[in-house]
């Protein structure tokens, strides 16, 4: 069996992308190759995980955060892989429940499985923890956060629009890779409404404790959320340009 240069074994240090593998014949070591496999295995786990609704609404509650769950019109696993457009729209009677409890000119939180329910139940609780006491202290009026099942990131649209709010944050399981399968993306969308293109929107990816930590993409949100106030909207007009020094949470 080959081995790979110490120069490109010592590079694996910093990185869990699969490099240095090494070579026996004209193919990898079993190592490595069983090592692809069960990566493989957790990602299509990933993807098909159900949510645990009710232990994140309790989570959400320890961190002072009350939060109410709802549907996507996707009404099961399947149809959620199979119509994304289904994972956009909420289902009426969850419209109807949300229009009637109205935060005009607030602030959407909403956690949504997405691609990776394990990335929403692993990170969701832990950045809004820090994420939104420094939401209320900015003044922001935040409204129960919303725990979709078979969401997409456009879900936020509808559920921003029945509240009356002004802008809101999906935070969503990402499609799962061969090097994580929890990691969670949230995207931030000024005046939320059907239609919304994805240019308007700014997202701050991998967040998971081997890429961004979710303290850090507390403090990075928090900054793009200071600046979507000041300026009025989002999206590519809405640029990260936050100092080297972050913005301190907590």
């Amino acid at each position: 069996m080959a081995e790979p240069p110490a120069a490109w074994r010592n590079l694996r240090r910093f990185t869990q992308a699969r490099i240095a593998l090494g070579r026996a014949g004209n193919a990898v070591p079993t190592a490595a190759h069983l090592a692809f496999q069960a990566a493989h295995a957790g990602a299509r786990d990933a993807v098909h995980a159900a949510l645990d609704v009710a232990d994140l609404l309790a989570g959400l509650r320890v961190a002072g955060l009350p939060g109410v769950a709802v549907t996507s019109a996707a009404a099961d696993r399947g149809t959620y892989l199979l119509r994304p457009d289904l994972g956009r729209a909420l289902r009426p009677q969850d419209t109807a429940a949300l229009a009637a409890a109205p935060c005009p000119g607030g602030f959407a939180l909403v956690v949504c499985d997405g691609l990776s329910a394990l990335a929403a139940q692993r990170h969701a609780v832990p950045l809004l923890a820090r994420l939104g006491p420094a939401l209320r202290g900015d003044g922001l009026a935040l409204a129960p956060v919303v725990v979709a099942v078979q969401g997409r990131v456009a879900l936020g649209d509808a559920i921003g629009a029945a509240l009356q709010a002004e802008a809101v944050l999906v935070l969503i399981g990402e499609r799962p890779g061969l090097s994580a399968a929890d990691s969670l993306g949230a995207y931030l969308t000024w005046h939320p409404r059907a239609g919304v293109s994805d240019a308007e929107r700014n997202c701050v990816s991998n967040i998971r404790p081997g890429g961004v930590d979710p303290a850090a993409a507390a403090a990075k949100l928090l900054w793009l959320i200071r600046r979507m106030r000041a300026l009025r909207l989002t999206g590519v007009a809405l640029k990260d340009e936050q100092p080297q020094a972050p913005v301190a949470i907590g």
